[in-house]
């Protein structure tokens, strides 16, 4: 016998169809917008200040309207040695920049970026700050100094030159009283080897190079140092260095500020950290080359190799900084035992699978070399 079905009941099978409807559709979050102020360390115009707001681009087309990152550039709120004190009062919500510029709170934070790292590519440093244990030693090191924040780093900078000089140098003795900028523990190295060093901020560089403030100074990369005006004040640059040869950036975050944030926008900071790192890399090959063929063609700067006999002397001065330094500050020993002990395996992974890419290169592009 079959069961009439009134205007009554088909308007409430109706309506409760439309209520299963409902449940079974996915949740869209109606939740207000989360604005975090983010400073970098770098002026606007440097590839730097770029790659900070690419870290945030991503953060911010994957978060929706939940979340947005607006990235200053150095200076705009703290000046760029401040940044981390600034982030952990709350002043700024995040912030871009280097471990190094955090030297002067703790010698040993100078370690993720300053000195030969036992022979460590910048790739291997990354991979020993998140499996080898630097991460957890680093955080600790923030909670000894009172540093509230949570850290990311990221993004595997190339071996940095020795930098630019006004004429280019042969041996270690013309080292001795140069007026040299670089920072973090590559102060101390420089200083070992003689010269007078002034840790400035990037953008003080060329106007103190150009007013003869200093003599020499390095800063990163063919992009970076292009923007900025080295050519326009010294026509020499040494390449190949052990000062900062396997630095990274960091990303600062205010604790409270990211532990208020949804489980799901967490996530979505650590994807998008991982993604900048892969997408700085790719992008710093391309722009770098670019711009060093530039400085060669149109700004008409001479680049040399830093004499071996240089870089061992750099090997000598850094054995003697970290000698001391580990007995001044138990982190520092902590850090460079885990980083040596990493090294060691990695290291000898790296260099007995790694083909000479040099040769390969040298049989199409050098001189007499094979035509595609």
């Amino acid at each position: 016998m079959s069961e009439m079905k009134t205007p009554r009941r088909r308007s409430l099978l109706k309506g409760a169809a439309v209520a299963a409807g409902a449940m079974s559709a996915p949740m869209v979050s109606m939740a207000q917008t989360t604005s975090f102020r983010f400073q970098s360390t770098w002026p606007s115009k440097d590839i730097f200040h770029e790659f900070a707001q690419d870290f945030a681009k991503k953060v911010n087309d994957m978060a929706g309207s939940r979340l947005k990152i607006e990235v200053l550039p150095a200076g705009a709120v703290v000046p760029a040695f401040q940044l981390l004190e600034a982030v952990n009062k709350g002043t700024l919500d995040g912030g871009h920049g280097v471990v190094a510029y955090h030297y002067g709170k703790n010698s040993a934070l100078a370690l993720w970026g300053s000195g030969p790292a036992f022979g460590m590519n910048p790739n291997i440093v990354l991979s020993w700050h998140y499996y080898g244990g630097g991460k957890a030693l680093l955080e600790e090191i923030y909670k000894s100094i009172n540093m509230d924040v949570v850290s990311y780093l990221y993004g595997p900078m190339q071996t940095q030159p020795l930098g630019w000089f006004k004429k280019p140098i042969s041996n270690i003795a013309q080292m001795k009283g140069l007026k040299y900028r670089t920072v973090g523990l590559a102060v101390d190295m420089f200083t070992e080897l003689g010269a007078a060093v002034n840790p400035l901020p990037g953008g003080e560089i060329v106007p103190a190079l150009d007013r003869g403030l200093i003599e020499a100074a390095e800063f990163n990369n063919a992009s970076s140092d292009r923007v900025l005006g080295f050519p326009d004040v010294a026509k020499n640059c040494m390449l190949q260095s052990f000062h900062q040869s396997g630095e990274q950036f960091e990303i600062l975050f205010n604790r409270g500020k990211y532990n208020a944030l949804a489980p799901e926008l967490k996530s979505i900071i650590d994807y998008a950290v991982q993604a900048a790192s892969a997408d700085f890399a790719w992008k710093a090959i391309d722009r770098n080359s670019k711009d060093y063929i530039e400085l060669k063609t149109k700004d008409k700067v001479s680049f040399y190799k830093t004499p071996d006999s240089i870089l061992r002397a750099q090997l000598d001065a850094w054995d003697k900084v970290v000698a001391k330094k580990s007995t001044d500050n138990p982190f520092f020993k902590r850090v460079l035992d885990s980083q040596r002990a990493f090294a060691q395996r990695a290291g000898q992974w790296q260099f007995d699978y790694e083909v000479n890419f040099r040769m390969a290169y040298d049989h199409y592009f050098a001189k007499g070399g094979k035509k595609a």
